[in-house]
């Protein structure tokens, strides 16, 4: 089933580790171009590693992380561990603090084909392809997806809190999560998160592309190394979290369409086909708006909004193809009743389409929409875990950005090399702790 490994890790230099918060980065696409700008300007930031920039964005981050090799701005760690990582954080409302606990491992790289990790959502072609090229660049990972295993027992999580307590470093993020990292190298402790996750499926929660770019790339390593047991580019960095007993939160991620060619009052007659319709009157309380009934949205334009709630009595019309759990969801619903029927864009056009854009930020959603930068915008409910669980134990995809687990890990703090020289250990020896 699952099979993961230990790694070692590297890290920024320990004296270089006490502004950790100014050298790790969120992933790319959940700040502002502003925020972007000044992880940018800091040429020590991991940003540098995860998204390059310049006319060569990969050949630009192989010499930065060579660079930083050599003057030991990141130093490796000597011995393979598990490395603990917890997130604390608080929701709008909420007067005690969560904590998902979690860790970090080299987890192999499985073709989708072999349902031994479960996606939930498309990909977009030109995103992956980026990470392809940066991998083969780099060999080196510098901030992990995140996964989801099912363990009612519990077992791991005596052993991550006694890491824990001792950690490495901690911080607090972009977001206000406080971050705290430990390592675990005991082989006996080692040998008992490869024995748990060695029975399970793993349910991919964050990193569709990232994930989807490795095993590409484990592809086009295949004759690689063809004495060696274990290969680097057969690995792949992952942040992993029971859905047992674990804070585990989904955020909405909203839709913002650009460029619309049909006058505003000719979509809301397509619309009222489709939808009852009810004027909302002031847009910023949307957000506050608690879409009771499934399939209701809400709809944002420069000057009005509205909810609109998919009519019951059509659903006989919406992908007749697909198992029934994800034609019920809201957000099918949404992408093939008003992006594809009403506004004509297919399936493999909304993926490639740089009309459509997603956004968690509600506020910015409305700002894009005032300013009459985007056409329009529309306000989602979040998607519920056991619904993504669902979806992805049918083998269905939903579609793309359908989920927005909350918090993100963060890069920058620790990154996997897979660069085979690096990579190269005995990890048999953890395996033979399971076995005695």
């Amino acid at each position: 089933m699952a099979e993961i490994l230990p790694l070692r890790a590297w890290r920024y230099n320990e004296k270089l580790s006490e502004n950790l918060e100014e050298l790790t980065a969120p992933l790319f696409d959940v700040v502002s171009p502003r925020q972007r700008e000044l992880l940018y300007s800091n040429p020590l930031n991991s940003i540098h590693l995860s998204v390059p920039q310049g006319e060569n964005p990969a050949k630009n981050a192989k010499e930065i992380l060579s660079k930083w090799k050599s003057s030991k701005v990141i130093i490796q760690d000597h011995l393979p561990g598990i490395y603990v990582y917890y997130q604390y954080f608080r929701l709008p409302g909420d007067h005690e603090e969560r904590c998902r606990k979690g860790f970090i491992a080299q987890i192999k790289a499985y073709d989708w084909e072999e349902n031994e990790i479960l996606r939930h959502e498309n990909t977009i072609i030109s995103a992956v392809n980026d990470r392809i090229e940066l991998l083969q660049s780099t060999e080196i990972q510098a901030s992990p997806t995140h996964g989801l295993y099912e363990d009612e027992s519990n077992e791991l999580e005596g052993y991550m809190d006694a890491a824990i307590a001792a950690p490495l470093c901690e911080l607090e993020d972009y977001q206000g999560v406080r971050e705290v990292l430990g390592v675990i190298h005991d082989a006996k402790i080692i040998s008992r998160f490869l024995a748990v996750l060695a029975d399970k499926k793993v349910i991919l929660a964050d990193g569709h592309h990232r994930l989807e770019g490795a095993i590409a790339y484990k592809n086009l390593q295949h004759n690689s190394f063809p004495a060696t047991k274990w290969k680097g580019s057969d690995y792949h960095l992952m942040y992993l979290t029971n859905v047992h007993g674990n804070h585990l939160k989904i955020l909405p991620t909203h839709r913002l369409f650009y460029g619309l060619d049909l006058p505003e009052n000719e979509l809301m007659d397509r619309i009222k086909e489709w939808f009852d319709v009810r004027v909302f009157g002031d847009a910023d309380e949307l957000v506050n708006y608690t879409f009771q009934r499934k399939w209701s949205f809400g709809l944002v334009f420069s000057d009005e909004a509205y909810v609109i709630k998919f009519k019951q009595d059509k659903f006989e019309q919406v992908r007749p193809d697909l198992p029934e759990v994800l034609r019920n969801l809201d957000l099918v619903i949404l992408h093939h009743i008003l992006f594809e029927k009403i506004l004509g864009l297919n399936s493999e056009q909304q993926r490639k389409s740089d009309q459509l854009a997603f956004e968690r930020n509600f506020s910015r959603c409305v700002r894009e929409v005032r300013s009459q930068e985007a056409s329009f915008a529309i306000i989602t409910r979040e998607i519920e875990l056991e619904q993504v669980l669902e979806v992805c134990k049918s083998g269905a995809v939903m579609p793309q950005k359908s989920t927005y687990f909350y918090p993100k890990a963060l890069g920058g703090m620790l990154f996997g090399s897979i660069k085979q020289e690096e990579f190269d250990y005995d990890y048999g020896a953890f395996f033979e702790q399971t076995s005695s």
